[in-house]
């Protein structure tokens, strides 16, 4: 692996060139700041092999997979026989990053690890993963890059907790070093959770390892976007230049944003998911000035004029594509009306139409980036890009109907708690966000579910909805 930086903007934010596989058939460069896609078991959750030719090349040649996803599955030995993920999966042209963590169903569970190992919420239940362990997943899958097991902590663990997490942290980097298969780059991983010392001690120790990369973890899971800024500038300043910078847990565009300024690379996201399945589409500007076709604001919508929300009736009898100018496969060949049909019959093909558009999408937003920091116009492109997103924020409000009561669960511990919707996402759960989704949506009746980032729980679900009398209007979230 080679990488160099090609440009630099505003002191920090900086373009590169990755360069991976230079002795393998087929090689791969790709542009910085770039994003991996999420996969399940090393593919896309919803688009098959043969429409991923149809995303931005070489841009979406980038697959970020979880080691774990494989324990309800093939064993290591048979996935070794098969020849590694490549192999068995036929993406000879596409680069696998392998991340231990994985925010849609290998979640970090920091209160069963121990000094022994990492532990997870896996497809197959937690597990504990042990460095041992872990490598012989890495050396039976031969993916082309492969971060290190860190032990992440959410924000609000004790100040013991957190500097213990770092020292497994560098503990286990040193252990997979040293248990390395021949190929592969390593990534060394950099926790600390939300303490700027620990973040930094953490970085200064794993610069001094002979890896080829950065992979740096614990965010989103607490912190605030105001918090974020400190510790990942505590990080990267302590890092070499001449290598790339991978983080996990910045998804949303201002947080992507936040991360270039910072001077991050690469970006492992599942925005992209949650969003799909939701049912929303992105929708908010493409070019270098700001100005994009219009996209009417309606109450009916569910939209805050950067994504719409196809469920909507507005949209049954819409004979346009979702972007006029976009060039993906599901713009130029379908139509809103049609992906409102799918959704509303619960078809599949909804999803997989959604996702192309959709990375494609953010694969082009991640090109404006690029083009902004190589004419040294990034941070007033983020200034505009943040104000334009404020300002349709602003004036995407939607008044539901009615106020009911809203049902809780979690997966991990069955139903929470039931009340009305300000007292549930106002006093009992503060710190909730939601992701892909607004809460209520007078659209979406009866039951559904929508997946939630607080500061206890990392997921929870709505299960039920009922209606019962007027609600005064309220923003959107995310």
């Amino acid at each position: 692996m080679k990488y160099a930086v090609k440009a630099w903007s505003n002191g920090r934010a900086r373009a590169g060139v990755l360069q991976l596989g230079s002795g393998c058939p087929c090689p791969l460069e790709v542009e910085t700041p770039s994003l991996l896609l999420p996969t399940r078991k090393g593919l896309p959750l919803f688009i098959s092999p043969d429409l991923l030719p149809s995303l931005p090349s070489p841009d979406s040649r980038l697959l970020q997979f979880s080691p774990l996803h494989f324990l309800d599955g093939l064993s290591t030995q048979t996935i070794s026989n098969l020849g590694g993920l490549h192999q068995m999966l036929g993406l000879h042209e596409y680069s696998l990053i392998a991340v231990p963590r994985d925010s849609i169903q290998c979640l970090p569970a920091s209160e069963a690890s121990n000094k022994f190992g990492a532990s997870f919420e896996t497809p197959c239940g937690r597990r504990l993963i042990k460095p041992k362990e872990y490598m012989e997943m890495i050396s039976s899958m031969r993916p082309n890059i492969w971060v290190t097991l860190a032990d992440e902590v959410p924000i609000w663990v004790s100040e013991k907790r957190n500097s213990s997490s770092v020292d497994r942290t560098i503990r286990w980097l040193d252990e997979c070093i040293a248990l390395r298969p021949l190929g592969g780059d390593i990534f060394g991983s950099i926790v600390g959770g939300a303490n700027v010392q620990q973040r930094q001690l953490c970085a200064e120790e794993v610069a001094k390892r002979n890896v080829s990369g950065y992979w740096i973890g614990g965010f989103g899971l607490g912190e605030s976007m105001d918090e974020r800024p400190a510790l990942l500038k505590a990080v990267c300043d302590n890092l070499p230049e001449e290598k790339p910078r991978l983080v996990c847990g910045l998804g949303l565009p201002e947080e992507v944003l936040q991360g270039v300024a910072a001077g991050i690379d690469l970006f492992d996201t599942t925005y992209i998911y949650h969003i799909t399945i939701g049912g929303f589409a992105l929708t908010f500007p493409l070019d270098k000035i700001g100005a994009s076709e219009s996209i009417p604001y309606s109450s009916d919508i569910g939209s805050d004029q950067t994504k719409i929300n196809l469920r909507a009736t507005v949209y049954r009898k819409d004979a346009t594509p979702i972007v006029q100018s976009c060039g993906c496969y599901t713009c130029k060949n379908h139509t809103k009306a049609y992906i409102n049909h799918l959704l509303n019959v619960h078809e599949m093909l909804a999803q997989i139409l959604l996702e192309i558009h959709n990375t494609h999408h953010f694969l082009g937003f991640f090109r404006l980036i690029r083009e902004a920091i190589k004419e040294g116009q990034f941070e007033r492109f983020r200034e505009k890009f943040i104000h334009d997103r404020r300002v349709a924020g602003a004036v995407g409000l939607v008044t539901p109907p009615r106020r009911g009561r809203v049902t809780l669960a979690s997966p991990f511990m069955g139903p929470l708690s039931t009340g009305r919707q300000g007292d549930e996402l106002g006093v009992q759960l503060p710190q909730a966000t939601i992701l892909g989704a607004n809460l209520p949506s007078p659209l979406l009746r009866g039951p559904w579910a929508v997946t939630f980032r607080t500061r206890y729980l990392l997921k929870l679900k709505v299960v039920n909805w009922d209606f019962t009398d007027e609600l005064e209007p309220y923003p959107l979230c995310c």
